[in-house]
């Protein structure tokens, strides 16, 4: 079904389809098939370690899953039956062995910016570059660790735009109602976990790409710290903006996939302090008493918080001071930094296109580029080369100046996004300048902390009159991941949201 007359292409799939004429998504009730699918990353490892399943029947109710529901969703770009499989079977003969690695059989997607050997990286677009010859750093650490790749997923074109529509893949289409977006750009991972297909999805944030689908889709979406993680075989995603990580539906699951694929390579440019405990045994710890600022202004100009997000916000500041942390509103002066986190961005879309039509078979790569794409990247190629030194330095003071205000707090409390998930159809014809101004209400609240490259998370807040996801944001002081993940357990723990699933998708 398609509620907005625009057509969306199928996924690719790399074997015959598993699903069964008969298998639905989500039932009116709650069904066996549900209760595993929803269970998230830590449940369907104890299902696994009390052998109520084998990791083979996970990964191909998983598949059946993503074969009834993906018509309607569009969260995948390809979807490899043959290669999980024999990835499954390849653990259930681990465990068989007594091994119990961390994600030992646990199915998980990748978007489509990150490499996964053998298959293409399209970065969202129709250019079909050569496969990668290896996975990058983040896909190899989820391998070592067990974790089964079941395909990849959709992207607006090189990550610009906040929301997840193409004109070549698509509209993928949010869960909770299949007219919304699920935000971008991550929003394919996004939509793949909020609708029990998958139990965790990888994304990667440059101005709240993680955090914003995350919002969108009712999960839980932490950016980690600039250099927590290594992006390599890309040194630099993003001109710095950038970082990688996961989408999830708990916080206990987000710990644990940080603590799997945390860790700097030779050549990194950024290196973070590990953390004084695994953050899996950080969240089972309260963090006592703290100071935590509530600022509800967006950090731009010209946006205008949603009444209903707003309630959100403040609800989520009286849960905070019930639980006896130090709740007061502050108005923090937000230097000007759209200007040097657009300079950022443009910066690293020049090389990244350049670098992707390149690796394609297509003699007119470049052409098969949306038209703001191409736009982007003729501004990109006419940017003077001091341009990127400027926004380099003026990086360095906005962050200097707004990290000094953690001093007298320890976490920032904001909305996540400025309004509740618009319809689909934002990008539909639309100009690079266009698709930027739709998309300034979704990252008024998340950019600048990539710009300045300390941790933040986007949280489930509850639903609004509609019956869309509402959520807030946890800003924390550089490098203290382990404060969001203990403030954001106990939310978790005082507001139980992993219990909230979207509305049974239409049978195909």
């Amino acid at each position: 079904m398609d509620t907005t007359g625009t057509s969306t292409t199928g996924t690719e799939h790399s074997a015959p389809s598993t699903t069964s004429a008969d298998t639905g998504v989500v039932s009116a009730g709650p069904t066996d098939e549900d209760l595993v699918c929803y269970a998230g990353v830590a449940g369907q490892l104890a299902m696994l370690e009390r052998g109520e399943l084998s990791c083979r029947e996970l990964v191909e109710l998983t598949l059946r899953r993503i074969g009834a529901a993906d018509r309607e969703l569009n969260a995948f770009r390809v979807v490899n039956a043959y290669a999980a499989l024999a990835a499954a079977d390849a653990a259930d003969r681990a465990r068989a062995r007594g091994d119990h690695r961390a994600l030992l059989g646990i199915p998980i997607a990748v978007k489509d910016d990150t490499d996964v050997a053998g298959e293409s990286t399209t970065h969202g677009t129709s250019v079909r570059p050569v496969p990668a010859a290896r996975d990058a750093h983040l896909v190899a650490r989820l391998r070592q660790a067990g974790a089964v790749i079941v395909g990849k997923t959709r992207m607006p074109e090189f990550g610009q735009w906040a929301f997840t529509e193409t004109a070549g893949g698509g509209h993928t289409r949010n869960p909770w109602d299949l007219a919304r977006t699920t935000g971008g750009s991550s929003g394919g991972s996004a939509a793949a976990v909020a609708a029990g297909l998958v139990p965790a999805a990888t994304g990667t944030d440059g101005g709240g790409s993680i955090r914003i689908p995350a919002a969108c889709c009712g999960l839980y979406g932490l950016k980690v710290q600039r250099g927590r993680v290594s992006t390599q075989p890309r040194s630099a995603r993003w001109s710095a903006l950038a970082v990688v990580g996961a989408l999830t539906r708990s916080v206990e699951d987000a710990a644990a996939l940080y603590d799997v694929v945390s860790g700097a390579l030779p050549g990194d440019p950024w290196l973070a302090a590990p953390p004084p405990v695994p953050f899996r045994q950080a969240v089972c710890a309260g963090p006592g008493p703290l100071r935590i600022g509530v600022a509800p202004r967006p950090t731009v100009p010209g946006v205008r918080l949603d009444p209903e997000q707003e309630s959100a916000l403040w609800a989520t500041a009286d849960a905070l001071a019930d639980l006896g942390h130090q709740v007061r509103l502050v108005r923090p002066r937000y230097p000007e930094f759209l200007s040097v986190w657009t300079t950022q961005a443009l910066g690293a879309l020049g090389p990244d296109a350049q670098d992707l039509c390149a690796a394609a078979s297509h003699p007119d790569a470049r052409h098969v580029l949306e038209r703001r794409t191409r736009e982007n990247l003729a501004l990109a190629l006419r940017m003077p080369a001091a341009a990127s030194a400027w926004a380099t330095r003026r990086a360095e003071r906005i962050t200097a100046a707004v990290t000094g205000m953690f001093t007298t707090m320890d976490l920032l409390l904001t909305p996540a996004i400025a309004e509740v998930p618009r319809r689909v159809g934002a990008l539909d014809g639309v100009s690079a300048r266009r698709a930027s101004l739709r998309s300034l209400p979704s990252i008024a609240y998340t950019a600048l902390w990539n710009l300045t490259g300390q941790p933040a998370a986007a949280l489930p807040a509850g639903l609004s009159r509609d019956g869309l996801p509402l959520a807030v944001q946890l800003v924390g002081r550089p490098g203290d991941e382990t404060t969001v993940l203990q403030v954001s357990a106990q939310l978790e723990r005082a507001r139980p949201w992993a219990a909230l699933r979207p509305p049974a998708l239409p049978p195909r």
